[in-house]
């Protein structure tokens, strides 16, 4: 059955009239009943189907159908109907509040004296709605299985087949009528432990773990009605406008329509998945309710289990958030519930979203990605589950966010609180102060069978699609996919490799906001106000830069005048990131006493922005230091040098493709670069230009992540080679000398003692092998462990020192030595 509504557009008309008709009526008060009866008496289904053709009403029951319907031996026309009711009209839209709720009624599902009420009073309320029909044959036809047991005497799964058919069918025609934000799926758990190809894939699993199968269906069914979202309309409408307050009085969303409007065609024919920066608890509410306003589905919004508390939890399963287990160990019936259930929104094209950072970022840029939900999205598009799956990346920007300060507290080792009632009256709380704009940026989709295809996925062709009534979806033969290690490698990389091109996509879409700026400029002088003809001089060559790229930005045109400028350091002075002295003759703005790290969180969103310009400049300046060598080949050496040792907390393009933008990078600072002829001694030349320009980046925005590998560095030539590291102490341990070392001022800012950093660090100190302990027995293997981690901290200590230089050619930092 594909659905229909009266207003919708109808199938092609069927040559042959049926001979007759079954109304499957779907009715659960005598209401409902005598309205279908009425309609169909009138000829409802005459003007459709054929005066002719005889009409049964029959209940939409399995064990009706059963009896009557399954063992005909005609080919009668099968018709959902059901009576949809809805609200009343407000402000041109149906849609349920509060008050609604006061009349102790759900004007969705009204009860049955609220019902005789309607039809007197408010006849527009209800309409009387079918669903596409199918003929009984087409049903045996879709449903092989099923049919084959009726045959061998059991009709029960063929009927409950044809309750899903029909109630899949009717809930599509409802969308004709309440619009596409209502998608809500309906016996998930039923249809999907009813598959024969699932029950297959729990036998194996039970050989595999030595368990009895029974035991093992237990346990998914459990594991299924913990994983399913069960969503509400009504609950939906009431979370929405319950929420929607909250955050309307604290941001003012800006997105753009253009990008949505191309989406929309794009889930006519295949599912969505949505992979937002994660900045905020408050992301999936922004998201969410500008999904709603463009009458999109609502989104599957995959989370983890620490926000299922009451009453948030029961809430959020019926608003579409389906928790998982942070970790699943070694359970392989949960691993075979989840990644079935992941394919089985696929296929029936339901929109997903998940943050796959893992988690809401503690510096203020992209993390690093998680691979485990886009395995089960590639596995399902490998075994040819689905015909396509689009990914979409999407970038939630805030120019400030109220929940900074606990932020703040996590990175320098403080203990994350967690999530429970309490926090939740401390998040409302803090959403009653304005916070400027929230931008909401949707990058270009990507194909997932098209990008994993392009990375080296060894996918295998789809077979060509069929399709079915009852799913509207392409009927598929599940590949499995290879188990050899060579296959496995393949696949793992080119998930990773996909992972690396959503987070590009997110941070190509992510707009420079004032705030972003103001924290760069402010954070780049060391423990000194500026006035505010001070901070325009500053911004105005940055300002220019961003034009001549044509970057994504949000208000900046309140940068570049100083009474528009004085606004918005005045609002981060009541978020208490700035500072204003007015005691002198005029108010001068530096970073707040211990707000560091905040003010980095707002400069880190756009900190990508400025990467290759930073690393520029310190390869002209390591350049310029080596006059002997060849200062071309020495510049690049340092670049890709650069590249490797920041890999961990950017995301870089392919050699070709860096080495293509650095030289852009390298035509804006100097336009006649092609032109010059003598390429040996380019450094100090270029140095000149580079001061010229008007700015310099690497001391604002590399010099945090270069202290915090100094640190990790330091640590580790302190510590035994032949000792196995226990890396939570180790981060605290980091923290703790960190501390040490801004009081002795050998790092130059509080934002480099932070725990995120130090974990990027480690992470890169043992990707170059220094983390893993020497054996004991071997002297010489040792040594060379401690030299080669005292040499990672000397060559960190060098970088340390051009970034000063780089600093010290600031044209605000040259500003200050003149006086």
């Amino acid at each position: 059955m594909i659905d229909h509504h009266g207003g919708a557009p109808a199938p092609a008309p069927r040559t042959t009239p049926p001979g007759s008709v079954v109304a499957l009526v779907d009715a659960t008060s005598p209401t409902e009943r005598d309205l279908i009866g009425t309609w169909l008496a009138d000829g409802g289904l005459t003007t459709e189907f054929g005066a002719e053709a005889p009409v049964t009403q029959l209940d939409l029951d399995a064990g009706a159908i059963a009896d009557r319907l399954v063992g005909r031996r005609d080919d009668p026309l099968v018709v959902p109907v059901r009576v949809l009711w809805l609200p009343p009209e407000r402000d041109g839209v149906r849609r349920m509040t509060f008050a609604d709720i006061a009349l102790m009624t759900n004007p969705r599902k009204p009860n049955r004296f609220a019902q005789r009420r309607l039809v007197r009073r408010s006849p527009d309320r209800h309409v009387v709605l079918t669903g596409q029909p199918a003929l009984l044959s087409e049903l045996r036809q879709n449903n092989p299985e099923a049919s084959a047991m009726l045959a061998a005497g059991s009709a029960e799964p063929f009927a409950r087949a044809i309750v899903r058919a029909a109630v899949f069918a009717l809930e599509r025609a409802e969308r004709t009528v309440i619009g596409d934000r209502y998608k809500v799926p309906r016996l998930v758990t039923e249809e999907i432990l009813d598959s024969p190809e699932f029950l297959r894939t729990l036998e194996l699993v039970a050989d595999r773990i030595g368990a009895d199968p029974q035991e093992v269906y237990r346990r998914a069914e459990r594991a299924l009605n913990e994983l399913v979202a069960s969503q509400s309309r009504l609950v939906s409408d009431l979370f929405t406008q319950a929420m929607r307050p909250v955050h309307a009085s604290t941001w003012k969303v800006e997105t753009e329509e253009s990008g949505l409007d191309a989406l929309r065609k794009l889930n006519r024919r295949y599912p969505l998945v949505f992979l937002p920066s994660h900045r905020s608890y408050v992301d999936a509410f922004v998201l969410g309710d500008v999904l709603a306003r463009s009458d999109f589905p609502p989104n599957h919004v995959i989370g983890g289990a620490n926000l299922s508390f009451w009453p948030m939890g029961p809430i959020a399963r019926r608003t579409g958030t389906i928790f998982i287990r942070r970790s699943f160990g070694d359970d392989e019936v949960y691993k075979a519930v989840v990644e079935e259930y992941f394919a089985y929104l696929l296929v029936k094209r339901f929109n997903l979203e998940w943050y796959f950072e893992g988690g809401r970022t503690r510096t203020g840029k992209l993390r690093p990605p998680r691979y485990g939900l886009l395995n089960y999205l590639a596995a399902a598009v490998r075994g040819n589950r689905v015909e396509d799956v689009m990914l979409v990346p999407v970038s939630i920007t805030y120019e400030r966010l109220n929940e900074l300060g606990a932020i703040a507290t996590e990175q320098v080792g403080g203990k994350k609180k967690p999530e429970g009632l309490a926090w939740l009256a401390r998040y409302v709380r803090s959403q009653q102060h304005s916070a400027g704009h929230v931008y909401v940026r949707f990058g270009a989709p990507m194909s997932a069978r098209e990008r994993l295809a392009a990375n080296g996925d060894p996918l295998r062709t789809p077979l060509v699609s069929i399709p079915l009534h009852r799913t509207d979806t392409a009927r598929v033969e599940a590949v499995p996919t290879a188990t050899d290690d060579a296959t496995a490698e393949l696949e793992r990389k080119a998930v990773q490799r996909l992972a690396f091109e959503i987070a590009v996509g997110i941070n190509a879409v992510t707009p420079v906001t004032v705030n972003a700026l103001a924290t760069l400029a402010l954070l780049g002088v060391h423990e000194r106000a500026l006035t505010l003809g001070e901070v325009r001089t500053l911004l105005a060559p940055v300002l220019g830069y961003i034009d001549k790229r044509g970057l994504p930005s949000g208000e900046l045109a309140a940068l570049r005048d100083e009474q528009s400028l004085a606004v918005v350091l005045e609002q981060l002075s009541l978020a208490k990131v700035v500072t204003v002295y007015r005691g002198g003759l005029e108010p001068v703005y530096s970073i707040e006493s211990g707000a560091h790290l905040e003010a980095a969180f707002y400069r880190n969103s756009a900190v990508h922005w400025f990467i290759n310009r930073a690393i520029l400049e310190l390869s002209i300046i390591a350049a310029a230091e080596l006059p002997e060598r060849d200062e071309l080949s020495a510049g690049w050496d340092e670049a890709y040098r650069l590249r490797d040792l920041l890999k961990f907390d950017f995301f870089f393009p392919d050699r070709a493709e860096f080495a293509a933008q650095l030289t852009a990078e390298m035509l804006l600072v100097d336009p006649e670069w092609h032109n010059h002829t003598r390429r040996d001694t380019f450094g100090n030349d270029v140095v000149e230009k580079l001061s010229a320009s008007g700015f310099m980046m690497a001391h604002r925005v590399l010099r945090s992540f270069v202290d915090a590998q100094l640190v990790v560095a330091e640590r580790l030539a302190a510590h035994d080679p032949a000792a196995e590291l226990d890396r939570k102490q180790f981060l605290e341990e980091c923290v703790a000398v960190g501390k040490q070392m801004l009081l002795q001022q050998r790092l130059h800012s509080p934002e480099s003692v932070s725990t995120e950093l130090f974990t990027s660090a480690l992470k890169l100190a043992d990707n170059y092998d220094l983390v893993a302990p020497c054996d004991p027995e071997s002297a010489e293997q040792c040594a060379e462990s401690i030299r080669r981690r005292n040499e990672f901290a000397e060559e960190l200590r060098t970088l340390g020192a051009r970034i000063s230089r780089a600093a010290a050619l600031d044209p605000s930092n040259r500003l200050e030595q003149r006086r």
